[in-house]
């Protein structure tokens, strides 16, 4: 069996797909993307199918991560593990389908049954956070997550610190304790802010603080860890095994949240729990993204021991179903159920692409940025 082709589709609101065709009629699919830098992606991915992957075998994935990652002077970073992202995960599921079996097989079996999952809590104003959270619960989620803070300045007021403190306490007030609430500081705060913070909170029991510092700044994570109870979270934005050394080895980490289209795809996801496991860190993948992602996310989640909860990512703002179903043959296909997904059982992601759909709407012209914030006087903030 042999590539002979691939194709990428830009689609609404922000995604990248790729289907990667072998000589034999399998096709495989990955979701390849930064977000807001699609087209940066797309080039990437097409550079690495063109130079290299398209004549060989699909099936010898390991063997293709390493060129991919180790025949580049330049390695690493978001655009190039993302493009690399996607292409493992589509060979993954050409590797499943021809031999019959979901990827969670192939990386040695289950070790659980079903898969706990979390939603994000959207507003930002109290009242609105907790009708969301209210909403979400009674969906039948166990377990939520709500941003910390918008833009900050370096040094806060007291009077924005207590607002933040309080917008918290009162969700984690409004809900069972049977529910679980992590807080995404989502690297807007300084390591001051942080230290702040997440002492100030440690009294609400929640299940982990997501990124107090940006990942540049992961240094400062031991003196963060050192006076608040709330297990640290922390991993978005890092795409590799050895972006992740400096996290291991400080010790203050409880939770890594690697995104299986960021961090080099399903292999280097599974290497990744289980350097975590070692360390005894669990694991709690991000994924912000469509249901490519959330498929193969999941496909790890089934194999690996460590996994304690995955973000559920997409569908974030709507009780109605969104655009990542639009994109599948079965909609029902991530059945849910108090709390939790179903694993997915079907040969390779596990998953069926409509492609009819996928074709159309990549005619659309998407052009996702995120916004640039700025402080009151007119500085950059970050988003």
């Amino acid at each position: 069996m042999k590539i002979t082709g691939y194709d990428l589709y830009e689609l609404p609101p922000r995604w990248l797909f790729l289907k990667i065709e072998t000589d034999d009629g399998l096709v495989g699919w990955g979701e390849p993307i930064v977000e807001g830098r699609a087209k940066t992606v797309k080039t990437a991915v097409s550079e690495m199918l063109d130079g290299y992957l398209v004549g060989k075998d699909p099936l010898r994935i390991e063997d293709h991560w390493q060129a991919l990652y180790r025949s580049g002077f330049y390695r690493g970073g978001p655009i190039l593990m993302s493009a690399i992202a996607g292409i493992n995960q589509a060979l993954w599921d050409i590797k499943g389908k021809h031999y019959d079996a979901p990827v969670y097989e192939l990386l040695g079996g289950k070790s659980r049954d079903k898969i706990r999952v979390y939603q994000w809590v959207g507003g930002d104003r109290p009242t609105d956070v907790i009708e969301e959270a209210h909403r979400l619960v009674d969906t039948g989620y166990t377990a939520l997550k709500m941003d910390a803070t918008n833009q900050t300045r370096h040094i806060e007021t007291a009077a924005s610190i207590e607002r933040v403190v309080e917008r918290i306490r009162k969700v984690r007030e409004a809900v069972d304790n049977a529910v679980d609430i992590g807080v995404d500081f989502r690297g807007r705060v300084s390591k001051s802010m942080a230290k702040t913070l997440t002492n100030r909170l440690s009294d609400l029991n929640l299940m982990f603080a997501e990124e107090p510092v940006l990942p540049e700044n992961v240094e400062h994570l031991p003196a963060i860890a050192n006076q608040t109870q709330i297990p640290i979270a922390a991993g978005e934005r890092l795409y590799s095994r050895w972006d992740f050394k400096q996290l291991f080895g400080g010790g203050a980490i409880d939770l890594i949240q690697p995104v299986v289209s960021h961090a080099g795809g399903i292999s280097e996801m599974v290497k990744l729990a289980t350097m975590a496991e070692a360390y005894d860190v669990g694991v709690a993948p991000n994924c912000p993204l469509g249901p490519i992602a959330l498929a193969a996310s999941l496909q790890v989640d089934t194999h690996i021991p460590n996994l304690v909860v995955q973000d559920h990512g997409f569908d974030i703002h709507s009780p109605d179903l969104g655009p990542a179903y639009d994109y599948l043959a079965d909609a029902e296909v991530f059945s849910f159920n108090d709390g939790y997904l179903d694993t997915l059982d079907d040969p390779g992601l596990g998953i069926t692409i409509d492609e009819e759909t996928v074709e159309a709407r990549s005619e659309a012209h998407v052009e996702w940025h995120n916004p640039t914030w700025r402080n009151e006087d007119g500085s950059i903030t970050d988003w």
